[in-house]
């Protein structure tokens, strides 16, 4: 791969997002590709958009995966991809009404409720995708795992009434976010790029300190995401640390306490404030 094929200063990066740059390589592109192949692919794809790739693609190579990637026994994984997002999505962008028939604990099926889908989201513990939706005959905020889904269909909706209640469900989700700064430690300053890669899943802002050569990452946490984003933390290990967020402090100062007891380091806490 020639040297400069890839630029990760996040600076360039940033200026060429603002300005709706997208820079790949020509792995990335032959990777692509050869994903485009897969079964999966009329399904997670339009057939238009499919076309389109493929079309875009055509001057590259396929990557010879065959003499490189050897998969071993592993436990089964749940399939990322599922059949109603493509649907779903387009009620979502459509700010169209649906009428949902829904399967809930204890194998009992609510039928036929009508509510507006405002977002697909999806774990990363669980691995499962899930719907966010408004259910207007309550007035509630919904969760709803699309595998519990048997039957979508839509709806109709006042384009006002729509926007209306997207608005209120806007608000209430702002309400309930807060922001977590992370500072990466200075020394680790040129794997920036990986640091940024495992809070990729979260809405952020990046700030740099010219004097004392510094980046500050500022996190948007939804609610529910905080051991989530602890556990990417933990990864980068002495990469950063939590500069504000009180909760997140208590439990990394929580964990490595209970770690150095473990060891028999001192009385943990102790050793973390000297």
């Amino acid at each position: 791969m020639n040297l400069f094929e890839k630029i990760f200063n996040h600076q360039i990066l940033s200026r060429l997002e603002d300005s709706g740059t997208f820079m790949v390589t020509s792995h990335e592109r032959a990777w692509l590709k050869t994903m485009l192949e897969h079964p999966a692919a009329a399904e997670a794809f339009t057939e238009e958009t499919l076309s389109k790739l493929r079309g875009i693609l055509e001057p590259d190579e396929v990557m010879d995966i065959s003499h490189h990637l050897v998969e071993k026994a592993k436990s089964r994984e749940k399939q990322v991809y599922h059949p109603l997002l493509r649907t779903l999505r387009r009620h979502i962008t459509d700010k169209s009404a649906i009428r949902l028939t829904y399967e809930i604990k204890g194998g009992r099926v609510n039928t036929d409720h009508t509510g507006l889908p405002y977002k697909l989201e999806y774990s990363m513990v669980k691995r499962e995708w899930y719907l966010l939706w408004y259910r207007l005959r309550h007035q509630a905020m919904m969760c709803t795992r699309l595998k519990n889904i048997r039957t979508v269909t839509a709806e109709p909706i006042k384009a006002s009434t729509a926007d209306s209640i997207l608005e209120k469900v806007n608000q209430l989700h702002d309400s309930r976010k807060r922001e977590v700064v992370v500072e990466v430690v200075r020394e680790y300053n040129r794997e920036l790029s990986r640091i940024l890669y495992a809070f990729s899943s979260f809405e952020k802002a990046v700030q740099y300190d010219p004097e004392g050569d510094t980046y500050r990452v500022t996190i948007c946490l939804p609610e529910g995401e905080s051991e989530y984003l602890l556990s990417k933390i933990r990864f980068l290990g002495k990469r950063v640390r939590v500069a504000q967020g009180d909760y997140l402090k208590r439990r990394m100062l929580e964990a490595s306490t209970k770690a150095l007891e473990r060891y028999g380091v001192g009385s943990g806490a102790e050793e973390l404030s000297s």
